[in-house]
């Protein structure tokens, strides 16, 4: 499968504050290829934006029409008495419409851009899905899974702060700031301008210096807030654990340590913030009260009407109002740059394989497989496959067993092209596996793997998985060939069941039949049973192998084994040891050459008469690329300590 073409230009650095930068990434997202009707939106938003801030600065106008209608001399009152007395009404009349046109237009701003932004969010957060899912087998096992939909996450959030924040209120802001700037210089003189520059310059240094101190306090806190709740989703998780020890008492002042450093932060945090909210406050106070006292001044000269006092108050008040966010927009924004980042930065992860170009479909006869002098290693430093040949002739079985260690898990994640070899090849029917799409590969392929792990849905979803398409009574039939049907009739729900978070609430045997009906509707031509029955007692292995010699019937079948007692109707064994085929033949064939499978053979038989588990554990030469359900329980505390 091809990795998804990622539209990002360019890493974005929010440490570094571009913000530019980002909305620069953002924007193919924001003006998409293919959609006029959002680019319309987009125009649209930017009208009612421009005209909303331009009714704002004009809204103080009648403000100080209607004041200086209010206070004219003697003649002028009387005259507003009789005939007049509708200008001034009109005047206030004309200011509250003002404020709620701009009001409006700002509304209908939101309003446009709302399917925008959210086309934006679903987008890239689909992108960076697929992305997720191109990735190789590699990349996903040194990642916790809840670190990477907490990445999705936060990336989508951050794309709806930067697009609220840095486009729907700085951009306006600043638009507003410029036009206030005109009128000013206009109706008064450059001396007010400065004032104002002066005062939000020095209001935006401090509450970018005050902000970035109360970032790292922040951090502190959600940091104390994710330990408190880690520690608490774990001692749940672990309710019975507790229980057994009895040490309730325990958890308890753990989890209250957690939160008394907590509380120290959150303290910090608010003292802070009534310490910014205060620096702001007197700040900007002074340079309204420089402006207003220049204009009483004026006005007691003569040069200004009251009117005009009231205008630059009015003009004053409106930008403080926009500026009383600025702290809490400067960090949502730095927030929201963070985590685009991460997600950008996740979209330009390659994946390890990739179709070539031109790649077409396998095609599937017989369904023969051939290793030809396979080699593989995932470190350098430590080869696990040396110059594997073998031939999977079609129909047939074959098994691969052999120590810990020896490979034989790789083996089949080769097959399945979750790495590529680093020497040799595999062909499937002549062709070479690396020739065709990954697409078309894995859905000639089923696989009814050791750790069978099911989806978080119901028992008719799960076995549908196999094939999504498939009719009720398709996978009924699956179920009836799994010898699964029954147990599932006797439950009160029938197949729409759930099956908990990785489907505990079934027993291991009953979510291998579950796999293997999930594998019998997908119907492959070729079959992979990778240690199918390893994690089994001996009676549910012996009925679960039933159903899987009826799966692998007449299909092209590789047995990944761990207990031999499970490939003794092989067509042929190989027996794997560091790394090479050092053995092969029928079950009888190399019991009777006494080597290193009748070894196995004889440890596993007295273990077992001994009602012991078996000599061997299961094969873990390769246990770091796969993800086991200790590493699943601990992706889904990151993802309850993160929230």
């Amino acid at each position: 499968m091809q990795a998804p073409k990622s539209r990002v230009r360019g890493r974005v650095s929010a440490d570094r504050g571009q913000t530019l930068a980002a909305l620069s990434n953002l924007w193919p997202y924001m003006w998409p290829e293919g959609r006029p009707d959002l680019k319309v939106r987009v125009c649209a938003a930017i009208f009612a934006l421009v005209v909303a801030k331009v009714v704002t600065v004009l809204v103080p106008y009648t403000y100080k029409w209607a004041t200086d209608s209010l206070v004219s001399d003697e003649t002028s009152r009387a005259a507003a008495v009789g005939a007049m007395l509708w200008v001034p009404i009109m005047l206030v009349l004309a200011y509250g419409g003002g404020r709620v046109l701009a009001m409006g237009f700002n509304q209908l701003r939101d309003a446009l851009f709302a399917r925008v932004g959210q086309h934006a969010v679903r987008t890239l957060a689909n992108e960076t899905f697929a992305h997720l899912h191109a990735l190789s087998l590699r990349f996903h096992v040194q990642r916790r899974t809840g670190a990477l939909s907490r990445v999705i996450e936060r990336g989508t959030k951050g794309i709806e702060t930067v697009v609220r924040f840095a486009i729907l209120n700085s951009m306006p802001t600043l638009l507003e700031f410029v036009l206030t700037a005109i009128v000013i210089w206009y109706q008064f003189d450059v001396w007010y301008v400065g004032i104002v520059a002066a005062t939000l310059w020095l209001y935006m240094w401090f509450t970018v210096a005050m902000s970035n101190w109360r970032i790292a306090i922040v951090r502190q806190m959600n940091d104390s807030d994710n330990e408190a709740s880690g520690k608490a989703v774990d001692s749940l998780l672990n309710f019975e654990t507790v229980k057994v020890f009895g040490n309730e008492r325990l958890e308890s002042e753990r989890f209250d340590r957690s939160m008394a450093r907590y509380e120290q932060s959150a303290i910090k945090t608010w003292t802070s913030l009534a310490w910014l909210n205060q620096g702001q406050t007197v700040i900007f106070t002074i340079g309204m009260v420089a402006c207003m006292g220049l204009s009483a001044f004026a006005v007691a000269r003569g040069d200004q009407t009251v009117g005009d006092f009231v205008m630059i108050n009015a003009l004053m008040m409106q930008l403080s109002i926009p500026l009383n966010f600025i702290g809490f927009v400067y960090r949502e924004i730095r927030q929201g740059l963070a985590d685009i980042e991460a997600m950008f930065n996740l979209l330009g992860v390659p994946p390890e394989v990739s179709d070539k170009d031109g790649a077409q479909a396998i095609v599937v006869g017989r369904g023969e497989i051939r290793f030809e002098n396979v080699a593989f290693h995932y470190d350098a430093d430590r080869e696990i496959l040396k110059g594997v040949d073998f031939v999977v002739p079609a129909g047939r079985t074959v098994a691969i067993v052999g120590p810990s260690g020896a490979g034989k898990s790789t083996i089949a994640r080769l097959l399945y092209r979750f790495y590529d070899v680093t020497g040799g090849r595999i062909l499937i029917d002549g062709q070479d596996i690396r020739d065709v799409t990954q697409e078309s590969l894995r859905r000639m392929i089923g696989i009814v793997p050791q750790d069978t792990v099911l989806f978080n849905d119901s028992i008719a979803y799960n076995i549908r998985y196999g094939r999504p398409a498939a009719s009720e009574e398709e996978v009924r039939q699956a179920a009836q060939l799994a010898q699964i049907a029954g147990f599932v009739e006797t439950l009160p729900k029938g197949y729409d069941t759930e099956v908990g978070e990785r489907g505990l609430k079934l027993s291991g045997g009953e979510k291998q039949r579950v796999a293997i009906a999930r594998t019998i509707l997908k119907a492959p031509p070729i079959l992979v049973l990778d240690e199918a029955t390893s994690a089994l007692d001996t009676r549910t292995e012996q009925e679960i192998q039933t159903a899987l010699d009826q799966v692998s019937a007449n299909r092209t079948t590789v047995v990944v084994a761990h207990r031999l007692s499970t490939v003794v109707n092989a067509d042929e064994i190989l027996v794997l040891e560091q790394g090479r085929v050092v053995e092969r033949g029928t079950h009888a064939g190399l019991i009777a050459a006494d080597g290193l499978y009748a070894v196995m053979w004889r440890r596993q038989q007295e273990a077992r008469e001994a009602g012991e588990p078996d000599g061997e554990e299961a094969d873990d030469d390769d246990r770091a690329p796969s993800v086991t359900a200790q590493e699943g329980a601990r992706a889904a505390e990151t993802v309850a300590a993160a929230t």
